[in-house]
């Protein structure tokens, strides 16, 4: 009989968006690099140590940017409850780290889990059902129709640029006035506020993916400050990007 509970470490080369739907709880977490998920309408970015909480039989999006490692769980419905949510991110504590690392020794097998494994898989269950109460504020929007995701992809493919939202009008056909009503609708916040949590999370796949400094990532994501850079990223995460960039090596 095939292990119902164990842990997985892969490594997984870019790629586009792709539908992932797995029949046990799954905990996914980004040991380097950072993966894209998406689902109920958001969209969400998994740099290290953080970690998604997927619900057993929910599909969602993945696309991977970059190069991405991960360390992983798949939970037995049968000794987990569902998650607070579907889907949800959070931010790994150093008791929960530590589980995932020890839990790294029972992958895939045919043998049972011993007493010991299914104690601390228990505990890690408990640990990180917990964590997902809190969610990640770093969520974007994806928009309902086909022209808010068109200027939401154009919005992103231009972040290093000077990005004017009356040239995103113009290009799907609307006025600026009715696209910033559509927008308001179905993303509950202004093209301008998205435009800056789209530059933070760009800036947090950069730092999730090497040394690039501070100052560069600020400039290839559109500041034209590190000061005004500083402040946006705080004001979203909680954290200057040094900080933020040093969570990810505790």
């Amino acid at each position: 009989m095939t292990r119902k509970t164990y842990s997985f470490v892969r490594t997984f080369a870019a790629e586009p968006a792709r539908e992932l739907c797995v029949d046990r709880h799954y905990l996914l977490c980004a040991s380097t690099g950072a993966l894209r998920l998406e689902a109920q309408g958001q969209a969400w970015l998994l740099p290290p140590a953080r970690a998604a909480l997927i619900e057993a039989g929910r599909p969602i999006r993945v696309s991977i940017p970059q190069s991405v490692t991960t360390a992983s769980v798949l939970f037995d419905t049968a000794i987990a409850a569902p998650p607070p949510a579907p889907l949800t991110v959070f931010d790994l504590s150093p008791l929960a780290r530590a589980l995932v690392t020890e839990c790294g020794t029972w992958g895939e097998s045919d043998e049972p889990l011993p007493p010991y494994a299914e104690t601390l898989f228990a505990a890690l269950a408990a640990v990180t059902w917990r964590l997902a109460e809190k969610p990640s504020p770093v969520v974007m929007p994806v928009g309902r129709s086909p022209e808010l995701r068109r200027v939401l992809h154009l919005t992103e493919e231009r972040l290093g640029d000077q990005v004017r939202f009356e040239d995103l009008a113009d290009e799907i056909g609307l006025a600026p006035r009715s696209l910033a009503r559509r927008f308001a609708d179905e993303t509950g916040m202004t093209w301008r506020a998205a435009l800056r949590r789209m530059r933070v999370l760009r800036a947090i796949e950069e730092l999730a993916a090497g040394d690039t400094p501070i100052i560069t990532i600020a400039f290839t994501v559109g500041y034209a400050s590190l000061s005004a850079f500083n402040a946006a990223f705080k004001e979203l995460t909680g954290r200057t990007p040094t900080e933020y960039r040093a969570s990810f090596r505790l």
